[in-house]
C-alpha cells in the first residue's frame, strides 16, 4: 500500500489564532473569556460545542454501538489477534504508551507487548492520539495526510488515499475513510501474504477483496448482522454487510468516545477565571507570544492541521523512502531507512520530513511524543522545539527505550513458496541496527536538519516551567482513564483488546 500521489489540494490553515501584544498583556493578567483583537477577530480559541463534530456530536446510538464493539474486537484483524485499542487504548491516552509499536504478532498491551508469533519490524511511526478525532475542522488524517478530501472529485470516493481508485464510495465523513486502512497494514492488522486471505488479498495489492473478506467475516456473526440492520436500516434485510459502514460505525463511535472539552484551560476560556494558575497563566502567554507555540498550534484544537519539518530525531526502521542503500549494503536487508514524511504525499521538497501538527489537547496524556516516539519526556518534547537542530544533534537514539523484538521474521522465497523464518544470529545484530541507522548517519541526520523550518527561541528554565504548566492545563480530567469504555464481550466471542483489568 505504498502507492504514491501527488496531493492538488493545498494546505489549509484553521483557527489561527492572532497574537498581539495587547493581547498577551490581557492573557498574563489572567482575564478570562475570548478576547478581541484591534481587527475584532478572536484572540483566544472558542470552547467545543456540538456543532464542532461529527453528527453535531451526537451521531446514532445503534451506530455508536455497533463502532464500539467493532474497535475492541480483534475479528477485523486478519489473524483474528489485534484491534483498534490494542494501540488506541482509552486508558493509555488513546494512545499505547510507547514509542513505536509492535502491530501483528505481538501479545499483551502497551508497554508490556511483546512479540508473539513473531513480526517483520516495529511500526515505524508512533499510535497518534485520538482526542477529539471526530471534530469537523480535520482536514487530513495519518502524521503525513495522505488521506484528505479530493475537492476535483477525481476519485469517485472524494478522498485522495494511497488507494486510489480503490477507495469506495458511501464514506460519509473524513474519519470514516481513516478506518479503511489500518486493518489493510501487514505490520499493523493484516498479518504477512499466506497466513490469511485477508494479508493475502493486501500483498496482492487486491484491497477491495480485502475489504470485502473482512466484511463477510462481519456478516457470518448473527450478533453483528442484527447491530448492522439496526444501524444501517436502509440496508434491508437481505443486504450483506459492507466494509464501507463498518467504517462509518467506528467513525461514530470514536466521534464520542474520544470527545474531550473538560480541561482547566477549557473552563478558563469559558470565562471560569480561577481556572488556571498563574504559572499556567504566564505559560500561556509565552505559548502566544515569546515561544511562538501558537503560529502552528492555533485554534480550537491547537492545532493548524498545517505540515512542518522540525527535525525530530528519527528512531525506528522510518518508512522505506529515500535513497540511501547504506543500511542495506552494510546489513544484507533490501531496506531504506528514511522517513521523509509529507513530501511522499506531495513530492514538493519544501515538504522534506515535515509531519502533521497535532492537537495539544491532553499532550501531557500522549507521550512518547513526535511522529515516531522520539522523545519520552514531555520537557525535552517542548526544549526541542527551542533549537530544533542543536537538540538533533545532541540526541542519543541508542537511549530510547524501544519495546525488545525478541522475535523477528524475515520474508523469503523458496520455489513458489513465500516463507517467514526466523531471523537468527548473526543476521539479527545486523537486523537491530535499523532502530538508531539513521540517526547516527551524519549524512542522513543532515538532511533532516537542513529542513527544519523553526528559527532558535531562548527562554529561560522559569519560562519553560511556565509552558509546561500551561500544557498540563490542557488534560481533561476526564480522558485520563476512559477504559470503561472498553466492552466486557464482542460479538465475534473473541477477548476484547485491550483485556486488562479496568482502570490497570
Amino acid at each position: 500500500m505504498q502507492k504514491s500521489y501527488r496531493n492538488q489540494s493545498t494546505r489549509t490553515v484553521l483557527g489561527r489564532l492572532v497574537v498581539t501584544a495587547s493581547a498577551i498583556a490581557l492573557v498574563a493578567m489572567s482575564v478570562g473569556g475570548v478576547f478581541q483583537a484591534d481587527a475584532g477577530q478572536k484572540v483566544l480559541p472558542g470552547s467545543l460545542t456540538d456543532e464542532d463534530f461529527l453528527y453535531d456530536g451526537a451521531p446514532p446510538e445503534a451506530m455508536v454501538s455497533l463502532g464500539r464493539a467493532l474497535f475492541f474486537d480483534p475479528i477485523l484483524s486478519g489473524n483474528r489477534n489485534i484491534s483498534c485499542g490494542t494501540c488506541h487504548d482509552p486508558a493509555r491516552g488513546s494512545s499505547d504508551g510507547v514509542a513505536l509499536s509492535i502491530g501483528e504478532g505481538g501479545t499483551g498491551f502497551g508497554p508490556e507487548r511483546r512479540t508473539a508469533q513473531g513480526v517483520t519490524q516495529r511500526i515505524p511511526r508512533n499510535a497518534q492520539a485520538l482526542w477529539n478525532i471526530g471534530a469537523r475542522e480535520y482536514v487530513s488524517m495519518f502524521h503525513d495526510g495522505r488521506l484528505e478530501p479530493d475537492p476535483h472529485r477525481i476519485f469517485q470516493s472524494g478522498y485522495w488515499s494511497p488507494a486510489r481508485e480503490d477507495l469506495p464510495e458511501g464514506l460519509d465523513t473524513l474519519l470514516a475513510a481513516q478506518a479503511m486502512f489500518p486493518v489493510l497494514s501487514a505490520s499493523e492488522m493484516a498479518g504477512q501474504k499466506g497466513e490469511n486471505p485477508v494479508a493475502t488479498a493486501v500483498a496482492e495489492d487486491r484491497v477491495g477483496d480485502a475489504w470485502d473478506l473482512l466484511a463477510a467475516r462481519l456478516d457470518a456473526v448473527p450478533e453483528y448482522q442484527d447491530r448492522f440492520r439496526h444501524a444501517f436500516p436502509e440496508m434491508g434485510d437481505d443486504a450483506p454487510v459492507s466494509f464501507v459502514q463498518a467504517a462509518r460505525a467506528l467513525a461514530a463511535f470514536q466521534t464520542v468516545a474520544f470527545r474531550s472539552d473538560q480541561s482547566p484551560f477549557d473552563s478558563w476560556v469559558a470565562g471560569d477565571q480561577t481556572a488556571l494558575t498563574a504559572a499556567q497563566r504566564r505559560g500561556f502567554a509565552l505559548f502566544l507570544g515569546k515561544a511562538g507555540c501558537g503560529s502552528c498550534h492555533s485554534g480550537t484544537l491547537l492545532t493548524d492541521h498545517g505540515f512542518h519539518a522540525i527535525a525530530v530525531p528519527q528512531i525506528g526502521p522510518g518508512k522505506g523512502h529515500g535513497a540511501d542503500t547504506g543500511y542495506w549494503r552494510a546489513s544484507g536487508f533490501k531496506d531504506r531507512l528514511e522517513d521523509e514524511g509529507r513530501y511522499r504525499v506531495t513530492f514538493d521538497d519544501a515538504d522534506l520530513f515535515a509531519f502533521r501538527t497535532p492537537s495539544l489537547r491532553n499532550v501531557a496524556l500522549t507521550g512518547p511524543w513526535g511522529h515516531n516516539g522520539a522523545f519520552d519526556d514531555l520537557e525535552a518534547m517542548v526544549r526541542h522545539h527551542l533549537d530544533s537542530v542543536a537538540s538533533l544533534n545532541a540526541y542519543d537514539a541508542t537511549a530510547i527505550d524501544l519495546l525488545p523484538l525478541d522475535r523477528v521474521i524475515e520474508p523469503k522465497g523458496e520455489g513458489s513458496k513465500l516463507l517467514f523464518p526466523l531471523v537468527g544470529s548473526p543476521q539479527r545484530a545486523a537486523f537491530d541496527l535499523r532502530d538508531t541507522w539513521v540517526h547516527r548517519s551524519e549524512a542522513l541526520r543532515n538532511r533532516i536538519a537542513e529542513a527544519s523550518q523553526l528559527a532558535p527561541v531562548s527562554l529561560s528554565d522559569r519560562e519553560v516551567d511556565a509552558l509546561l504548566a500551561f500544557l498540563h492545563s490542557l488534560t481533561d480530567p476526564t480522558a485520563v482513564d476512559r477504559s470503561h469504555l472498553i466492552p466486557d464481550t464482542v460479538p465475534s466471542g473473541l477477548p476484547p483488546q485491550p483485556g486488562r483489568a479496568r482502570g490497570g
